[in-house]
């Protein structure tokens, strides 16, 4: 394929010089005139482990070169590629100047020029930018319509430093924002023999994964350190305990407690959270990632209670009380904490939990429940079906079959609020559906 790609810095670089050396003819676009000349001497502007040799060898070969002039690289590729940066606005902002100038840049181009044409964007930039500011650049300035002679996507890069010619070629995934089978194709052709999975989408997720992907990247360093500082200060080696905790792939590194749904509770994590944090004060050192997580936890519930007082009805159906599905532990439960919440605002509450029943809660687990909710025997219902009579709001925790049924034959009009998110489309398919934070 012949490929534009626009900024020379280090996403636009290494991505020029990994596709020239796939055997693409590839254009390298800046407006610095010191980098154009610095690639098509067959030197790299930038500084990086094998990435001199390879854009030494793809210019050498006639598949890489540079230029100042947008119009010519439009003309002369099929598709471009925006990589210029997205620095911060003094205010913390993200600035779009850049790549909202280089796609006026390319609409304009594209006026002038024959044929279809496909721009794939890859700079970082916030939901929704491609296709709230981008698209009507793109589509306004070159007069041409997406999906009619414009092919456009979202494809962010994962590339990190001092490895991001491995990272270009073995990628731990490939993330596709198109909304057209022919974009997806030209994407197809681009991405031709780089291993690793694929996951086509639209453009607003495929921006998305990108900050949750550096967010989750900086909470991570930051729970390391944290945990390093605290256990050094108790003399346990903290790499050790980090190498042994980075073995499970099955809770600890993977996509175990992921998934966005209600608030986490039970006899452990909040015990275990406030305890490492006891232990941090005792040792004057301060965790102050740790330090926010039950808080952010509180604001989780906080809300489901909102949503739920948004739905405007004082009759509510609770489903699910214990923390966890298919147990009775109502320690620190989150849904125990919401109920709670909603008997104290006055609202008329039932609740159906088949695991729970009062009768035969013991230890600790009744003495939890009795200084909570102190008539729990009242309010707790046997049947999905009586307790759904004439209700006016539902509260998904955690529902089995019979009570998705019962919710599913419920008539149009009664708000149905998921905490967890009820896979079967008999519940999540109604019009009055609605997630907690999907």
């Amino acid at each position: 394929m012949k490929i534009s790609i626009f900024g020379l810095g280090y996403v636009g670089i290494v991505s020029g010089a990994c596709l020239a050396e796939r055997g693409h003819e590839v254009v390298g676009v800046d407006i610095a005139a010191h980098k154009v000349e610095a690639v098509n001497a067959g030197a790299c502007p930038i500084v990086e482990e094998g990435i001199a040799e390879l854009v030494a060898r793809t210019v050498a070969g006639g598949a890489l070169r540079a230029t100042t002039d947008a119009r010519e690289a439009v003309e002369d590729s099929e598709v471009s590629l925006v990589s210029v940066g997205t620095p911060s606005a003094p205010n913390g902002t993200l600035s779009t100047e850049q790549v909202e100038r280089v796609t006026r840049e390319i609409a304009l181009a594209l006026r002038g020029k024959t044929g279809p044409h496909a721009v794939v964007f890859r700079s970082t930039v916030l939901p929704g930018t491609t296709e709230d500011i981008l698209i009507p650049i793109l589509t306004e300035g070159s007069g041409r319509r997406a999906g009619d002679g414009l092919e456009i996507c979202f494809n962010p890069e994962f590339l990190r430093e001092g490895a991001s010619i491995r990272d270009f070629r073995e990628p731990a995934m490939t993330v596709i924002g198109a909304e057209t089978d022919a974009m997806r194709a030209i994407m197809a052709s681009l991405h031709d023999g780089i291993v690793g999975p694929v996951f086509h989408t639209g453009y607003r997720a495929a921006e998305s994964i990108k900050y949750m992907s550096n967010a989750f990247h900086a909470v991570k360093i930051a729970f390391a350190n944290e945990m390093g500082a605290l256990l050094r200060d108790a003399a346990v080696d903290p790499r050790e305990v980090a190498r042994i905790f980075c073995e499970d792939r099955v809770l600890n590194v993977g996509p175990a407690y992921l998934r966005p749904g209600f608030a986490f509770g039970g006899s452990c994590l909040p015990k275990d959270i406030r305890a490492l944090l006891a232990m941090a004060r005792d040792r004057d050192v301060t965790l102050p990632l740790l330090d926010s997580v039950l808080a952010s936890n509180e604001r989780h519930i906080d809300r489901a209670f909102r949503n739920i007082v948004a739905c405007g009805q004082r009759d509510v159906a609770l489903f699910g009380l214990s923390f966890k599905p298919g147990t009775d532990d109502l320690r620190e439960s989150p849904l125990v904490t919401l109920a709670e919440r909603l008997i104290g605002k006055g609202y008329r509450l039932r609740i159906y939990d088949p695991c729970v029943r009062a009768a035969r809660l013991t230890g600790a687990n009744r003495q939890y429940i009795e200084r909570e909710i102190p008539h729990i025997e009242e309010l707790l219902y046997d049947d999905p079906t009586v307790l759904l009579d004439g209700i006016g709001t539902v509260a998904i925790g955690h529902a089995d079959a019979d009570a998705v049924a019962a919710i599913a034959a419920l008539p149009a009009g009664v708000p149905v609020i998921d905490l967890y998110g009820v896979a079967n489309p008999a519940v999540s398919g109604r019009a009055d559906y609605r997630g907690i934070c999907w």
